[in-house]
């Protein structure tokens, strides 16, 4: 299967991840936490959310950058960066604060989003980046989670409803009925199998 990134790099990400995983408690989202669902394409960079007493102890330990335009703080590593996102302070499609309180599961020793949450964020990612290199792996990513087992298409509906962002049902859609060979060869998977699947699920919304 094709991966997106450099092996020395996503290495590099895995690493840090587990150091921070041992150090801080977070929840984890982006490219990681796709990963961790679907074990399809590594990650670069390392997405989290975090308390404040937890971007505290992170401060404690790493030169942190406060990026007020992002509305998110960063660390800049030299092969990848750390991006740390806060309640009621960064601007996610559903809000850090409400993911922290009650929208996480434990997969794989690591806090995560619900899958219909993070498809979400995932699809806000993508629209913010859809003409780069990122915002290909944030299609591959969203089309990885919606083909999971454990995916409720009706949770999904529910959650997108109530964030006010039906208008990802329609890039959703769009997703599901892609041919492209390209995208495909990074889900493992082909044209004629993927076209089955993508109808399945078109059929349930």
């Amino acid at each position: 299967m094709m991966e997106f990134w450099n092996e020395a790099i996503t290495n590099a990400s895995w690493g840090k991840l587990k150091d921070l995983n041992a150090e801080i408690r977070f929840v984890l989202i982006g490219g990681w936490a796709t990963y961790t669902y679907t074990g399809l394409n590594k990650s670069k960079d390392i997405d989290i959310i975090v308390d404040y007493g937890e971007l505290e102890e992170l401060n404690r330990k790493y030169n942190l950058h406060k990026n007020d335009i992002l509305r998110k703080y960063e660390v800049k590593l030299p092969s990848f960066d750390i991006d740390v996102h806060l309640p009621h302070y960064s601007k996610l499609a559903v809000p850090p604060e409400d993911i922290l309180k009650s929208l996480t599961v434990s997969i794989g020793g690591f806090l995560l989003p619900r899958i219909d949450v993070l498809i979400a964020l995932k699809i806000a990612a993508f629209l913010s980046r859809k003409d780069s290199a990122k915002g290909k792996k944030d299609e591959v990513d969203v089309i990885g989670l919606l083909l999971n087992e454990n995916l409720s298409i009706k949770l999904l509906k529910e959650t997108l409803i109530k964030y006010e962002h039906e208008d990802y049902l329609d890039i959703i859609k769009g997703f599901l009925r892609t041919r492209d060979t390209d995208i495909l060869s990074y889900l493992n998977t082909n044209v004629h199998a993927f076209s089955k699947e993508g109808k399945r699920l078109l059929g349930t919304m």
